[in-house]
C-alpha cells in the first residue's frame, strides 16, 4: 500500500530533541548484573551510558540485566529512533506505548491509484471503505502512562530520555513479576510469565512467540551499535531454561486452532475476509481458487498497511474492499491470517502477480521513517516467510520475495498509479538475515554482476514528501541506491520512461524510477573510480560505490540479453498466454509491451523461467474459473526498480560476465 503523512503535529519525521542522560546513568557501574556483557571502550564513555543505564534501571527495580535487555532489543534492537514513536505509539529502547500522542492514534489509510485486483478482464476496483474512529486503546498501546505511575518519572522524559525509558520498562517488568505472585529473582529464567506480559498480548499463544523469542535472544546473545551511537552488549546464555509453565498463570485467552497457515513458532489467529456477493453480480473480496494444485505460487509480497491494526483489520474484513493473506502487528508479531494460500488475494496492483503470489502487510507507514517496525514484527514475519517459501518452494531471494513497490505495472497505463511500499526504510539486509538468506559477496570482481548492499544504518539518501510536499524527510538509515545519469552526485537522475514520461526522476519517497533496493541483482556496465554503473531501465545508471564504504558486492549468476538481430526487444510487466491458447467463453487477454525496451548489448540479471498464464475467476460461483496456460515461455528480470517480464524467443541466456 502507499502512503503519505499529512499531519505534521503527529507525523513521526517530527523529531523531538533527546533529553540528556538522568541520574540513573551515573548510577549504573555500580551493579553489573547476571548476563550482561559489559561495553566496549572506556566505562565512562558517552557512548556507553545506555549500557549503564539497563545497570541502573537492573539495580533500581530487581530485574535480571540481561532480561531487561533481551526485552530491549525484540522490542527495538536497544535503538531511540530519536523519540519518535513507532507506529504502534511505542517510544524508545523499551517501546514504551502511548498512542495517544502518537501516529497510531490518528490511524488513516491511502489508496493512491493502484488497482489492487490489476484484472483486464474486470473493471478497475477503487475501493472507498474508511477506517472508523475508536477512541478506545488497548492496554498494550498504553504501557507508558502506566510506567509513568509507577516510576513517578513524567511522561514526556519517558518519551525522550533513553535512562528513563529503560527504568520505565524495568518497572513494567518488575510490577509482572510481581502481578504473577513471582519473587524479584536474580535468575532470568525465572522471568518467563513476566516477559510474556509485558509482549502485551492478549492471548497465549502471542504472548509464548514473544518470550521465546526474548530468550532465544538471551541464549545467543547480541551486541551492537545504535542509532545515537551508543555500545550495547548482552552477553550469551546458551543453556538458559526458562520456566515456560508460567505462562498458565498469566490469565491470558487461549485462542483455538482455526486451521491458520502458518509455522508452529509463532501466533497465528485466523480473522478471515469476506467472500460474499453484493450490489448487482458483484462480490468480494478475494477469489476462490486451488493453488498450487492448479497454479504455482511463486512470489511472496511485502506490503506495509498505511494504518494502524484495528483499522486494517476492519477493512480487509469489508467485501466492498480489497484483500490480502496475513497482516502482522507491530507490539507483538501476532500474525492475523485473513485469505487461505490456496486462494487468490486482491493486493498487488497486478493479476499476474495476484494469482501466484501471497500478499503480508505489515502495520506501518512508508512516508514515516521514524514509525518503525518493531523486531518482533520483523521476526514473525521472517518465521511466516521461512514457513511459505518452505511449503510453496519458494526461492528466498529478491526476485521472489518483492516488495510492493517491486511489482511490475500490468500495462503501460497503470505504472504510475503503481504503490510503492515498504518503501526505502524497510530493512531489507536485516530482514534476510533472520530469514536465514543474507545477502554477500559471491565472486571476484570479474562476477559480472552485483548485490546491492549499503550499510543501512548509514546508508541516509535525501527524500522528500514524508510530511509536506517537497521538504526533506527526517535522516535516517534507508535500504536504498541513487542512480544518476553519469559518475556524478550533479548529473540528472536515471529516467523512467513509464512512471514520468519524458519528465526527469525526483527524490520524492514514492518515487521509484532512480534507485535500487538492497539485495536485487543487476548486471554491471562500467566503472570509474569510486563509482560503478549497471543496466537498469535500458540504460546505463551510475551509483557512488567506494572501496572503504561499499553499497554494493560482487555476484555471479545468470542474465539475458536479446538474440542476434533486433536493436531492442519488448518488456511486459506480465506473462500473459498466446491468443491461441485461450479457449472458447475465456475473452484473450492482451499481451501488450510497456513503454520499455531491452537494447541490444544490455544485459539483465534472470528471476526465473515461466510459462504465459492467465487465470480466469470473474463470477462469484467457481464453475467458469479457468487457468489458461500457454507454449510461450517468459523469464522474470530485475529490470528497474521493480521486476518485468521477457519472451524467452527474443533473448538468450548466458552467464554473467560473458
Amino acid at each position: 500500500m502507499r502512503g503519505s503523512v499529512t499531519d505534521p503535529t503527529s507525523a513521526p519525521g517530527h523529531r523531538r530533541a533527546r533529553a540528556a542522560a538522568g541520574a540513573l546513568a551515573s548510577a549504573a557501574v555500580l551493579l553489573p548484573l547476571l548476563g550482561a556483557a559489559p561495553a566496549a571502550g572506556n566505562p565512562d564513555s558517552p557512548a556507553d551510558s545506555l549500557q549503564r543505564a539497563f545497570a541502573a534501571a537492573s539495580a533500581r527495580y530487581h530485574v535480571p540485566q540481561s532480561v531487561l535487555l533481551g526485552v530491549s532489543y525484540l522490542q527495538s534492537r536497544w535503538d531511540e529512533h530519536g523519540g519518535v514513536p513507532s507506529v504502534s505509539g511505542g517510544y524508545g529502547p523499551m517501546h514504551l506505548t502511548d498512542a495517544r500522542t502518537a501516529l497510531a492514534a490518528t490511524s488513516h489509510h491511502s489508496e493512491g491509484t493502484e488497482d489492487a485486483r490489476g484484472d483486464g478482464a474486470r473493471p478497475a476496483l477503487h475501493p472507498t471503505a474508511r477506517v472508523p474512529r475508536d477512541a478506545r486503546l488497548p492496554d498494550r498501546l498504553k504501557t507508558l502512562p502506566k510506567a509513568a505511575a509507577l516510576t513517578g518519572i513524567p511522561a514526556d522524559r519517558l518519551r525522550s530520555d533513553e535512562s528513563a525509558n529503560v527504568a520505565g520498562g524495568a518497572a513494567l517488568l518488575a510490577a509482572a513479576q510481581k502481578d504473577l505472585g513471582e519473587p524479584l529473582s536474580d535468575d532470568p529464567a525465572a522471568w518467563y510469565g513476566a516477559v510474556a506480559r509485558f509482549s502485551g498480548a492478549d492471548d497465549t499463544a502471542t504472548a509464548a512467540a514473544y518470550a521465546n523469542d526474548v530468550y532465544d535472544v538471551l541464549r545467543t546473545g547480541e551486541q551492537r551499535v545504535t542509532d545515537a551511537g551508543q555500545r550495547v552488549s548482552l552477553g550469551a546464555e546458551p543453556g538458559l531454561a526458562p520456566d515456560t509453565a508460567q505462562l498458565g498463570r498469566t490469565g491470558l485467552r487461549t485462542v483455538p486452532d482455526e486451521g491458520t497457515e502458518c509455522p508452529k513458532s509463532v501466533s497465528c489467529e485466523w480473522i478471515p475476509a469476506p467472500y460474499q456477493q453484493f450490489g448487482t453480480n458483484d462480490y468480494g473480496n478475494h477469489d476462490l481458487a486451488d493453488r498450487p494444485a492448479s497454479q504455482s505460487i511463486k512470489y511472496i509480497v511485502v506490503h506495509d498497511t498505511e494504518g494502524a491494526w484495528n483499522g486494517v483489520l476492519h477493512l480487509v474484513q469489508d467485501p466492498t474492499y480489497v484483500s490480502w493473506n496475513y497482516t502482522i502487528r507491530s507490539t507483538d508479531g501476532l500474525i492475523a491470517q485473513h485469505v487461505k494460500a490456496k486462494d487468490v488475494a486482491w493486493h498487488a496492483g497486478n493479476w499476474y502477480i495476484n494469482a501466484k503470489s501471497i500478499g503480508i502487510e505489515h502495520e506501518g507507514f512508508l512516508a514515516a521513517p521514524d514509525a518503525w517496525y518493531t523486531e518482533a514484527m520483523y521476526r514473525s514475519s521472517a518465521r511466516l516467510v521461512r514457513y511459505l517459501a518452505a511449503t510453496y518452494r519458494i526461492p528466498l531471494d529478491r526476485q521472489h520475495i518483492l516488495g510492493h513497490e517491486n511489482v511490475p505495472g500490468p500495462t503501460t497505463s497503470t505504472i504510475p498509479g503503481m504503490h510503492t511500499d515498504p518503501g526505502p526504510y524497510w530493512d531489507w539486509r536485516h530482514y534476510f538475515e533472520l530469514l536465514g538468506h543474507p545477502f554477500k559477496r559471491t565472486a571476484g570482481k570479474s562476477g559480472g554482476l552485483v548485490t546491492i548492499l549499503p550499510d543501512y544504518a548509514t546508508n541516509r539518501p535525501v527524500y522528500t514528501g514524508c510530511v509536506t510536499s517537497g521538504q526533506p524527510c527526517p535522516s535516517h538509515g534507508s535500504s536504498e541506491v541513487r542512480l544518476y545519469s553519469d559518475h556524478d552526485e550533479n548529473s540528472p537522475l536515471i529516467k523512467d520512461v513509464g512512471l514520468h514520461k519524458g519528465a526527469d526522476s525526483t527524490i520524492d519517497v514514492n518515487d521509484v524510477g532512480s534507485r535500487v533496493s538492497t539485495g536485487q541483482q543487476y548486471a554491471v556496465a562500467g566503472h570509474y573510480g569510486d563509482w560503478t554503473a549497471i543496466w537498469y531501465l535500458g540504460q546505463k545508471a551510475w551509483f557512488k560505490n567506494p572501496k572503504k564504504h561499499p553499497t554494493a558486492v560482487s555476484a555471479t549468476g545468470l542474465v539475458v540479453t536479446p538474440r542476434a538481430g533486433p536493436d531492442s526487444v519488448p518488456v511486459y510487466g506480465r506473462a500473459y498466454p498466446e491468443a491461441s491458447a485461450f479457449p472458447t467463453g475465456v475473452p484473450v487477454q492482451t499481451v501488450s509491451p510497456l513503454p520499455y525496451t531491452l537494447p541490444k548489448g544490455q544485459k539483465y540479471v534472470v528471476g526465473d523461467v515461466v510459462p504465459g498464464e492467465y487465470y480466469y475467476s470473474v463470477t462469484f460461483t467457481t464453475d467458469s474459473h479457468r487457468v489458461v496456460r500457454g507454449k510461450d515461455l517468459y523469464y522474470e528480470i530485475q529490470y528497474g526498480h521493480r521486476v518485468e517480464f521477457v519472451r524467452a524467443a527474443d533473448v538468450r541466456v548466458l552467464p554473467a560476465g560473458q
